[in-house]
């Protein structure tokens, strides 16, 4: 059905932008436009500052061309992902209208997650990395592609049969546990936190070094603050590095012992749980790889990627669990 290939295909464009946001975000690439919906004025990045005919944007940036790309790149793709989701609002809409068993609200709700999606891409540029905006956007590109895996499960009604309500409450709080470690993972980042540790599983060769949890989580500190790089001291940033790890500890155990609930009830929940717990350990692997070989880049984008993975995962055990209420 043409319907539910566009969902498929948006979802794919969604998970593309959270991998280009990541890659521009731990590139250091956040304020490579110092304007936006454009760069330098521009809807395509000067090639050198000579070009840039709007001069008093250098004034706040010099040019840097392959930050202003990656930039520029991540709105486009950000840019076609909601065009097509408001071409799925409309089509939902006018399903419904042809008498269709169609959901309409989800596909709205998911056109003002997107718009407001980029308010908060404006104020990321506006407000220079301020860390609450930047881990907002981070949630809402995550709600956004977890909104369309919703969507496409409905209406294609492909989850399979009904698994066990004794597990539903507990599904449920494992996915609340993982949207909580996602925001953990999205404020380590946008403090520049995730080197506040280099070795594992100590810290600082400490099994609990100085760490300023009263500074490390202050949302706002005003207008004006340049936010690139990060503001914080050395302790702070390790107390928000250590709060990471533990509820890293904590969403392993919770979501371990999900699987193995999983996989005792077994039937159509075996397949979900293995998925899940590959997942899980490659997550796990893959945080550990960001702290002893220092955050490569190619590691760190991977981290975003599966975590965008594990979600849809949650999300789909979930959908199997609630199912007799679509």
């Amino acid at each position: 059905m043409r319907y539910t290939s566009l969902i498929k295909l948006t979802i794919v464009l969604a998970l593309c932008v959270i991998v280009l946001g990541a890659y521009t975000r731990l590139a250091d690439a956040g304020l490579g436009c110092p304007d936006w919906p454009g760069c330098y004025g521009e809807m395509i990045v000067p090639a050198s500052e000579a070009e840039v005919e709007h001069k008093h944007y250098l004034e706040q940036r010099p040019l840097e061309p392959h930050k202003g790309w990656a930039e520029m790149v991540h709105r486009y793709f950000a840019g076609a992902l909601g065009l097509l989701i408001l071409i799925i609002t409309i089509w939902s809409w006018r399903r419904r209208r042809d008498h269709y068993p169609q959901p309409v609200w989800l596909p709205t709700l998911l056109l003002g997650v997107v718009i407001f999606q980029a308010l908060l891409g404006m104020w990321t540029v506006t407000l220079l990395l301020k860390p609450v905006v930047v881990m907002g956007h981070l949630l809402g590109g995550f709600t956004t592609l977890a909104l369309l895996f919703s969507l496409l499960l409905i209406v294609s009604d492909r989850a399979g049969s009904y698994g066990s309500q004794g597990l539903r409450g507990w599904a449920l709080l494992g996915l609340l546990v993982l949207v909580l470690q996602i925001a953990l993972g999205g404020w380590t980042s946008t403090n520049y936190a995730a080197l506040a540790c280099t070795d594992f599983p100590t810290c600082h060769g400490q099994w609990w070094p100085q760490a300023d949890f009263g500074e490390a989580f202050v949302m706002w500190r005003g207008l004006g603050v340049n936010y690139e790089f990060g503001v914080l001291d050395n302790p702070a940033r390790t107390a928000i590095h250590l709060t990471h790890r533990i509820g890293a500890l904590v969403t392993f155990l919770y979501l371990g012992a999900l699987v193995l609930a999983m996989l005792r009830r077994g039937g159509d929940l075996s397949a979900p749980a293995l998925t899940v717990a590959i997942l899980l350990l490659l997550q796990i692997g893959l945080g550990i790889s960001n702290v002893l070989l220092h955050l490569p880049l190619a590691v760190a984008v991977a981290h975003n990627a599966v975590a965008a993975l594990l979600l849809l995962s949650l999300v789909y055990v979930n959908f199997l669990l609630w199912r007799r209420q679509y």
